[in-house]
């Protein structure tokens, strides 16, 4: 097997541990049939932007749980982008810990 073949495989291992795992749902699917040869990077780009907006988005949720008087509506307006952009890509258990911090907002719970 040659080095590129053994690459491939474990990718293909890697995805798949990382739908088992709830890492990844279908949506993931959906992007990657978007690739093809006219855009072969395009999954690597969507998921790069989807980073570099995730560190902005959790480096805004810390400072605006760091205030002296939270702001839950705007904490709140953060966690639903995030929400909205982890569910655009499949990132599933961030969807899921997203939905889970919005009710944390709606009852005002900053231990949550």
């Amino acid at each position: 097997m040659d080095v590129i073949s053994q690459l491939q495989r474990q990718f293909v291992d890697y995805s798949t541990s990382l739908y088992r795992e709830g890492f990844l749902d279908d949506q993931f699917i959906q992007l990657q049939k978007l690739q093809d040869e006219s855009n072969p990077d395009f999954v690597f780009e969507v998921v790069s932007l989807f980073f570099e907006d995730s560190e902005k988005l959790l480096n805004n949720l810390a400072t605006a749980l760091q205030q002296q008087i939270v702001d839950y509506k705007q904490v709140d307006a953060h966690v639903h982008q995030f929400k909205g952009s982890s569910s655009s890509i499949g990132a599933q258990r961030v969807k899921n810990v997203c939905v889970a911090f919005k009710n944390f907002c709606e009852e005002k719970n900053l231990e949550g």
